[in-house]
């Protein structure tokens, strides 16, 4: 039997180290990032927590599209599990991924609610997104793009992909409808929906506020609960087998994905993933003091494979991409240093399936509040902006702005590289553009022309 040893410092608020030559110390490297087992496991439990959120949600956004929630529910957990397995165990970092918030909306409700494709034919498109931003990883051209798109349309994009959710909750919940008038107009406050929704929303925020561990999920089930009292959802149960998987399981339509329609979409995927994980992982490992005197993340490129092979699996699996999620912070706040972090997270998911019954009774309204709160984190990224350089805001205020109102993330990202280099070039400041958004400018232009 291997002799594991742990010790530490008297009074010391160092951790415990774990010595010898066991297999969690060979595969996670425990002692060198001086953490251990107990610590990690702590920090995968903290992190599921704050993102099982996703397995009430997407259900729901999903079958928007016509999927079956069951189906998707598990979907949701396995692509959750593989993409934490792959992080762990492969790029040996804490991060945990599932499946990411703004693209399964702009899947559901723009893709296949708007466009008019079939959702087969859009987890096609995830499914191409993903072997891009793989190849792009392999090949390290990745650093290249990053670096190449200005950080106040990177910043843009996050936070008009916020936008796009907080209307796409506000419409689900009633509290803002249709209008021949103005467009949009404020929804019956009355309503018992829009009241369960608002609740939700605010007792997220305020569990949020007092750093209450898991509080979008208790905000969803709380809201859930009061349905129940109310005679609004059924009980169904808490615990069963998981659904079964086969109306998604490699029901993707590749070859309908390669239509010139479906361009400015596999972009949207590809864009959206690419610099969400990217700023994801970057910060998430300065607040673990995993960043190298460059600022870099040793192994970027392991962790960036991770996230991509992740998207194309969770689209064979039937969900839509698959992302590194903010919320890993929680984690490597509770001490998490290891990828054994993430496959804690990922037996969490993997349990998850079990309680099928519960996350069946859950909602919209109930999981519409959890959609404003995210949209309130990813919207803060308008304060990096340089508000002062109109040639820097303008560009980004229409990138992030015609998201919810195009409801389209795709047409933002476009419109949004369009306005960059057209004000860059009329203000005599074409060296501000590199030559990849003059390039991206250009096909979105020919696409808006002609297709």
């Amino acid at each position: 039997m291997t002799d594991i040893r742990t010790s530490a410092t008297a009074g010391s608020a160092a951790p415990q180290t774990v010595q010898g030559t066991s297999l969690l110390e060979r595969l996670f490297k425990l002692s060198e990032r001086q953490t251990n087992v107990r610590q990690e496991v702590i920090a995968g439990v903290t992190t599921f927590l704050t993102m099982a959120y996703i397995i009430f949600v997407n259900p729901n956004i999903m079958a928007a599209a016509g999927m079956d929630k069951g189906a998707v529910f598990t979907a949701t957990c396995l692509a959750a599990a593989v993409g934490c397995l792959i992080m762990g165990l492969y790029a040996n970092y804490p991060f945990a991924l599932a499946p990411g918030m703004g693209l399964n909306a702009f899947f559901s409700f723009v893709v296949v609610g708007e466009m008019g494709y079939s959702w087969q034919v859009a987890l096609g498109a995830v499914f191409i997104s993903g072997v891009i931003f793989l190849l792009l990883s392999i090949f390290r051209v990745r650093q290249w793009i990053i670096d190449s798109i200005p950080m106040s349309l990177r910043q843009a994009l996050a936070a008009g992909v916020g936008l796009f959710l907080a209307i796409i909750a506000l419409k689900s919940a009633g509290i803002v409808t249709a209008s021949p008038a103005t467009l949009v107009t404020l929804g019956d406050l009355r309503s018992s929906d829009a009241i369960l929704a608002a609740t939700s929303f605010f007792l997220i925020a305020a569990l949020a506020y007092r750093r209450m561990l898991g509080a979008v999920m208790i905000g969803i089930l709380a809201v859930t609960l009061i349905a129940l009292v109310m005679g609004k959802v059924e009980f169904g149960g808490l615990v069963s087998a998981p659904p079964s998987m086969a109306a998604t399981f490699m029901q993707l339509d590749i070859a309908g994905a390669f239509e010139v329609g479906m361009i400015s979409v596999i972009f949207a995927f590809l864009f959206v993933d690419l610099f969400d994980t990217a700023g994801t992982l970057l910060s998430t490992a300065d607040r673990a003091k995993l960043l190298d005197e460059n600022k870099q993340l040793p192994g970027m490129g392991k962790a960036l494979m991770a996230d991509s092979s992740a998207s194309a699996v969770g689209s064979l699996l039937g969900s839509s991409t698959t992302t590194t999620y903010v919320e890993s912070t929680a984690g490597v706040a509770a001490g998490g240093r290891t990828g054994l972090t993430a496959v804690v997270c990922a037996g969490l998911f993997l349990l998850a399936l079990f309680f099928s019954p519960l996350v069946g009774m859950v909602p919209a309204y109930a999981t519409a509040g959890a959609l404003m709160y995210v949209a309130v984190l990813m919207t803060s990224g308008l304060s990096s902006i340089d508000w002062d350089d109109i040639t820097e805001a303008a560009p980004a205020v229409i990138a992030a702005v015609m998201m919810p109102l195009s409801f389209s993330i795709a047409n933002g990202i476009a419109l949004g590289f369009i306005a960059y280099a057209v004000i860059k070039t009329l203000s005599g400041r074409s060296k501000d553009v590199s030559i990849s958004v003059y390039a991206l400018a250009a096909l979105f232009i020919a696409k808006f022309m002609f297709f």
